[in-house]
């Protein structure tokens, strides 16, 4: 199985500060990997370092020669500043395909039909031309959504992705992901929602108290795993 990231004895933060210490990692082709953990363990601190916003204070972070760093699709969390584009949904979505102009300055029709694509696959090319701001905060996730994938080739990055949604569409939305991972799409999800971990992941990694990351099954026998569903409200 192709790797398409790994971390090697990584020292992650900030100015000369550490927030996460000596961790390593390999995420291969088809994983879905969710990133638990306390709030301030360095779970965006991770993010931005497999984003390269953010260099490791040590350590390195490799990519698979078959993908490039801008082609991880990025789904941030909601903000309000998200929630007032003034766009329409196909310019929002269209936007993921800015990596890929290049030196042009103009959308092609391949960018358009990914766009079409990605709002096809997930069930609101009705929305295209409607405004983004007018939308529920389901519909503007999905489009978000949309957006990260017209980026992306291989990997798809969630953080905290359905913070803000009832739980119907947030229901909804992990079918969507599961269904995106079951079509071959790798998925890296931080949440603080234990069951995508608990039901759909392959892998967990674990910031906080101690580190961990291997197969889930392996996550939840562990003494942090057991501790973190308790935590969780779940009976061990």
């Amino acid at each position: 199985m192709s790797f398409l990231i790994k971390g090697e004895h990584l020292d992650l933060g900030y100015e000369g500060q550490v927030i996460v210490h000596d961790i390593s990692f390999c995420i291969n082709e088809g994983d879905y990997l969710c990133i638990l953990g306390e709030n301030g363990a360095g779970k965006s601190t991770l993010v931005k370092a497999i984003l390269s916003l953010h260099a490791p204070l040590k350590g390195k972070i490799e990519f698979s020669p078959m993908m490039r760093k801008n082609e991880v699709g990025y789904l941030p969390q909601q903000s309000s500043a998200q929630k007032s584009f003034p766009a329409s949904v196909e310019e929002v979505v269209l936007s993921g395909r800015v990596n890929s102009l290049s030196r042009r300055f103009f959308y092609t029709r391949e960018d358009r039909r990914v766009a079409d694509e990605n709002l096809e696959r997930l069930g609101i090319l009705s929305l295209k031309k409607k405004s983004f701001f007018e939308l529920s905060g389901g519909q503007m996730q999905r489009v978000l959504l949309a957006r990260a994938l017209s980026a992306c080739r291989k990997l798809l990055l969630l953080d905290e992705p359905v913070t803000g949604l009832d739980p119907h569409t947030t229901s909804e939305f992990y079918h969507m992901i599961d269904s995106l991972n079951s079509d071959g799409l790798t998925i890296i999800m931080v949440t603080h929602d234990v069951h995508p971990a608990l039901n759909a992941a392959s892998h967990v990694m674990y910031l906080g108290r101690g580190y961990f990351f291997g197969r889930k099954d392996d996550y939840f026998l562990s003494e942090e795993g057991q501790r973190f569903l308790r935590e969780a409200g779940h009976d061990s």
